[in-house]
Parts: structure tokens; C-alpha cells; sequence
């Protein structure tokens, strides 16, 4: 196809493009400002090896993974509710909270949800207690050169509002509705391309030139059939 032919495919169906972003982007702005408002904070526990010995990090590495499971159990989300003093049960606790094993860092992210930004932080901060307290006292017991040092980075932790996000969901539903809008006008392209509408189509599909063509008549009385000429019938001789 030429640039004439994309140039005429825009003016007869670019309308099609402009609504799908128009309506993709107003109904994700509109779905978004419907959200309730969550904020997230973010806690990070470092799992550092006492000793910088090649074996020690690699077993540090693997334990990160056990860390994480043994984190995320009813028992110790009971804990770490009892010690922030939240309304809620170890299920719905667990729910709002994810952990994050980072090996390349020997740190343990710990995420808490809540339509409280202060819940947030209290989750977070409670939950990683537990967990220090816990690893702490279980290497207290091992010998110094085989611990694992494992301590909360920073207790300064913010807890951002990460939903609704009204703009930047308007601005992905305008870009998938571009992308709708595209695939449609090039479907409906596609159906049409057997179908001869212009000159230009059918020297393109015959590879020959076009001498001429028949205007289509409108509004012309249409032809109607002569009256048969009158038959006459004569005396019949007589003898």
C-alpha cells in the first residue's frame, strides 16, 4: 500500500482510532476514581553473613528463600499484630503483606498494604521485628563466625499512596485504546481489500490501466417499454 492509500484509509476511518482513545481513556479514569485509597510502605532487612567467606554467602543466599516462607505464617503475623495492637486476624494480615527475598543484596523485603498509611508502616515495622527478634536469638546460639547479622536497614519508611491513580490509568487505557482503535481499522481494511471501490484498487489488483468508467445514474426515470403499435383486423373477403 502507498502513503495515499494510508492517507485515505485515515480520512475515511481515523474517527474510529480517536474514539477508542477517547472512550479506553475516560472509562480508566473513571474506574480508577471508583478505587478506595491504599498506601504501601516498605521495610528492608538486611541478612548480611558475619564473615565474608564464599561458603557462609551462598548458604546465606539459600536461607534468604526459608526466611521468607517462615515470615509469612499465621503464628507470626499473630505476633506482629499483638505488638502493633491492630484489629484484625493473622489472615487478613497476611493478605495486605508480601515478602520479597533479594539474594544479590542478602535483603528481605517486607510490603504492607492498609487504607491507613500509619497501619501501613505499623505492619510493616511489626512484622519485621518479629522476624529480627526471631533470627537474632536463634544465632545468639550459633557460633560468631557462622552468623548471619540480620537487622532492620532503616525504620524511617514512608508509605506512599499507590491507589487510585486516576492520570496515569487514563494514560495506559488511552494507549490500549489506540491499539484497539488500530487493530479495528486495519480488520475492517482487511475485510474490504477483495472488493474493487476504486480505479486506483483495480489497477492495483489487475496490473492494468483503467481506460474508462461508467458514472452511476441517480435520479433518471428509468427506461419503460414502448406500447405495442395497434393491431388492425380487416373485413374477411367475400366469394
Amino acid at each position: 500500500m502507498t502513503i495515499q492509500d494510508y492517507l485515505r484509509i485515515l480520512r475515511r476511518r481515523g474517527w474510529i482510532i480517536v474514539a477508542a482513545v477517547i472512550l479506553a481513556g475516560v472509562a480508566a479514569f473513571g474506574v480508577s476514581s471508583l478505587q478506595m485509597e491504599m498506601y504501601r510502605a516498605t521495610v528492608q532487612v538486611s541478612t548480611v553473613p558475619a564473615r565474608p567467606d564464599w561458603g557462609l554467602g551462598n548458604m546465606a543466599k539459600d536461607l534468604m528463600r526459608n526466611f521468607a516462607m517462615n515470615i509469612r505464617t499465621p503464628e507470626v503475623a499473630q505476633r506482629a499484630i499483638d505488638r502493633a495492637k491492630l484489629d484484625m486476624n493473622p489472615y487478613d494480615f497476611l493478605g495486605m503483606t508480601t515478602v520479597s527475598p533479594d539474594s544479590s543484596t542478602f535483603v528481605v523485603k517486607i510490603e504492607a498494604r492498609s487504607r491507613d498509611a500509619e497501619v501501613a508502616k505499623q505492619m510493616a515495622l511489626a512484622l519485621a521485628d518479629e522476624f529480627v527478634e526471631e533470627r537474632t536469638a536463634y544465632y545468639a546460639q550459633q557460633d560468631k563466625e557462622n552468623r548471619i547479622e540480620v537487622k532492620i536497614v532503616s525504620r524511617a519508611i514512608e508509605a506512599p499512596r499507590y491507589q487510585p491513580q486516576p492520570l496515569l490509568n487514563a494514560i495506559a487505557g488511552m494507549v490500549l485504546g489506540l491499539l484497539l482503535g488500530i487493530a479495528v481499522v486495519l480488520l475492517l481494511t482487511w475485510m474490504e481489500a477483495d472488493l474493487l471501490r476504486t480505479p486506483e484498487s483495480v489497477e492495483r489488483t489487475l496490473t492494468i490501466p483503467v481506460l474508462g468508467a461508467i458514472p452511476t445514474l441517480s435520479g433518471q426515470p428509468t427506461a419503460t417499454a414502448a406500447p405495442a403499435p395497434p393491431s388492425y383486423v380487416g373485413k374477411p373477403k367475400t366469394a
